[in-house]
């Protein structure tokens, strides 16, 4: 389980690189536009998550099978965070399926720890398909408002 930890730790770190050199290869904005109100917010979310999962590694350290489940209410719970910064309410069914996998794995079911990671990472395929897909259609009705008016 060590190896796993340190797995999720350090890879999460790759998360917002990748995610911004994947959207410019895609031609899209991987920025909050210039003057934000909440740009120092987005910042200050990004420390949420390393300092949360300090207690998760302490958790998983005494009980392993508990490390991911922590790790999924720490992140859905940061994940809270965009629903403000992008305008995007599906990010809270995103934080709340996490914390609800979370949740119920480390409260009722924590026999399942052991898959609680890829029961996280399947919800996150699933968002990642109907977030791209929500941005684009948000995309299509600004540049339409933006013709008509």
């Amino acid at each position: 389980m060590p190896v796993a930890i340190a797995t999720f730790f350090i890879g999460g770190m790759f998360i917002f690189p990748l995610a911004t050199l994947v959207l410019k290869l895609m031609g899209g904005s991987a920025a909050l536009p210039k003057g934000h109100p909440s740009a120092a917010l987005a910042m200050q979310s990004a420390f949420t998550v390393p300092l949360g999962l300090l207690v998760a590694i302490a958790l998983g350290t005494y009980v392993p099978l508990l490390f991911f489940p922590a790790s999924l209410i720490i992140v859905g719970a940061h994940c809270l965070v965009f629903i403000s910064l992008y305008g995007m309410k599906l990010f809270a069914v995103l934080a709340g399926a996490l914390i609800t996998v979370g949740v119920v794995t480390l409260f009722w079911l924590p026999s399942l720890g052991n898959i609680s990671g890829w029961l996280g990472a399947a919800v996150f395929l699933v968002f990642s398909a109907v977030l791209f897909r929500a941005q684009g259609e948000t995309r299509r009705i600004s540049a339409s408002r933006t013709a008509a008016g």
